[in-house]
């Protein structure tokens, strides 16, 4: 029974947002008998700073997950982001700290990248092409470089977007090999679809598949369960591929970790979840 001591994550996006993650969540917290519970909230851009503040006044709130049009908004809101964040350019969850500070981190790009990773792809020293610099494609470079990565190279129509992208992984990650302007996916270890490109049969593809060696890892983070033609092309050249849904579900564990509840595996989430078709 949700009540007093019932820890709150509240889901903060637009009012005319549509909330998935309580149909994520609750399954799981009721099936593993936690008391917690994510709780949307819709709330307009000029009425945000405030309410993002009064939220964590409650004395039951465990954290803040952050949709749009939130995440940019709410990077200078917080007393403290970590590198993901300042490379991402956003931020996606928020907690209170024991002293009272608001703190923020970015999960978006830290589900691919786990969900890359439990599949086997070691990701150190390896070289790494991302297309489309969006809020997903800087999410999704900002934790690979985090995880070890020698060299990323980015691309996007969006040119400014995108040299924006790579001067904040050069200034937050020097060590890194930093290259934009191309799409080619050749001599690259893993490559990101992070546009809607290639969603559907007969779609123009974001890159030249032809391209790509079989020894490539290709993902995707178009939010289908099912194979997009982009990586039906792509494993056709034999690439091993991930389908967009795993970068949801695996980002998942990593929230509940942050927010010091008990995790749990992206499997565990999947069979649970009630969403709709």
């Amino acid at each position: 029974m949700i009540n007093g001591n019932t820890d709150i994550i509240a889901h903060i996006g637009y009012p005319t947002h549509s909330f998935k993650s309580p149909m994520i969540y609750n399954p799981y917290f009721e099936d593993a008998g936690i008391n917690a519970v994510v709780v949307p909230m819709g709330c307009k851009p000029d009425n945000y700073a405030a309410f993002l503040k009064a939220v964590f006044t409650l004395e039951n709130i465990k954290g803040a997950l952050i949709t749009m049009p939130h995440k940019v908004t709410t990077v200078a809101l917080l007393d403290e982001v970590t590198a993901a964040v300042r490379v991402a350019g956003a931020c996606n969850a928020v907690k209170r700290l024991p002293d009272g500070r608001l703190v923020g981190d970015m999960f978006d790009g830290a589900g691919f990248v786990r969900g890359v990773q439990r599949k086997g792809f070691d990701l150190t020293g390896k070289r790494a092409l991302v297309v489309g610099t969006g809020g997903v494609g800087c999410a999704i470079a900002a934790s690979l470089a985090g995880a070890g990565i020698a060299a990323i190279s980015l691309f996007d129509v969006n040119t400014a977007g995108c040299e924006a992208l790579a001067k904040r992984l050069k200034d937050n990650h020097p060590q890194i090999e930093v290259r934009t302007g191309s799409s080619d996916p050749a001599q690259h270890d893993l490559v990101v679809n992070a546009t809607p490109m290639g969603m559907n049969e007969g779609d123009p593809l974001p890159m030249d598949v032809s391209r790509l060696s079989p020894d490539t890892f290709v993902g995707e983070v178009v939010m289908k369960d099912e194979t997009t033609a982009f990586l039906a092309a792509a494993q056709a050249r034999g690439c091993r591929t991930q389908v967009g849904t795993d970068m949801l579900y695996e980002q998942i564990p990593a929230y509940l970790d942050y927010f010091g509840l008990p995790t749990t595996t992206a499997e565990v989430l999947r069979r649970l979840a009630k969403l709709s078709d």
